[in-house]
């Protein structure tokens, strides 16, 4: 199939983790990717295209945007999906390490919004996904500072749909909240506790970043036309 065939699609995050399989994915289905991050990565596919950004600073967020309109017309979608974790219980958390997940996980979502949205607003369509996360829902001991990072994402997500769309623009704007994904986040997380997360969804396992790289793909495709403002939860049926 080629559900996303033609689209250009801009991934922030977009080279490792659930960001790195969204983007063979969905380079697989067709589209034009670019793929974002802070380190630099090279690719087998000639339909992804890797671009270096920070998404905390707002004018490189803007430069990134307006590089993809000048090299193909348009941006046809938005996985905003670059994020930082930075744990600690609070007592031993600093406002340092607070502020640092705020800025990647939330600002950083912010400026690159803000700086493909405009163009978006014009073509009069786009799709912008945002990952949020399960800890986002329903909080994590030892994570206030990246559980509060990935709730407001839930809350921005609802606004911009809200905002986008005011004026009868086919922009939508959806958020998807992975449960415990096998990502290089989890990679320092004890055996013992991974079964145990398992253990807690219905499925019994943990998730895969191909697994979410579907669901994001999903909602970039016109498949999920009627879809906006909405939370997928993609858990495993995770009981907490």
């Amino acid at each position: 199939m080629n559900l996303l065939k033609n689209k250009v699609v801009i991934i922030t995050g977009g080279t490792k983790g659930i960001g790195l399989a969204t983007s063979y994915k969905m380079a697989e289905e067709g589209a034009i990717v670019y793929a974002c991050a802070r380190n630099n990565v090279s690719f087998d596919n000639e339909n992804i295209h890797f671009l270096h950004l920070d998404v905390t600073d707002a004018q490189k967020c803007q430069d990134v945007a307006d590089k993809v309109i000048k090299e193909q017309g348009k941006i046809d979608a938005l996985i905003a999906d670059a994020g930082i974790i930075n744990d600690a219980l609070i007592n031993k958390m600093t406002t340092e390490m607070f502020n640092e997940v705020i800025n990647v996980n939330v600002t950083g979502v912010f400026n690159i919004i803000k700086a493909v949205q405009p163009y978006m607003d014009e073509q009069k369509n786009g799709s912008i996904v945002t990952i949020s996360s399960i800890v986002g829902e329903y909080g994590n001991i030892g994570q206030i500072n990246y559980s509060a990072s990935k709730a407001a994402l839930i809350g921005m997500t609802k606004s911009c749909a809200k905002e986008f769309a005011r004026k009868g623009q086919n922009i939508r704007v959806n958020c998807v909240a992975p449960g415990y994904i096998l990502t290089d986040m989890l990679k320092n997380v004890p055996q013992d506790l991974l079964d145990k997360f398992s253990s807690q969804t219905m499925l019994k396992r943990l998730g895969t970043p191909e697994e979410i790289a579907d669901v994001l793909t999903f909602l970039v495709s016109d498949m999920s036309s009627y879809i906006t403002g909405s939370v997928i939860d993609v858990n495993g049926g995770m009981r907490l």
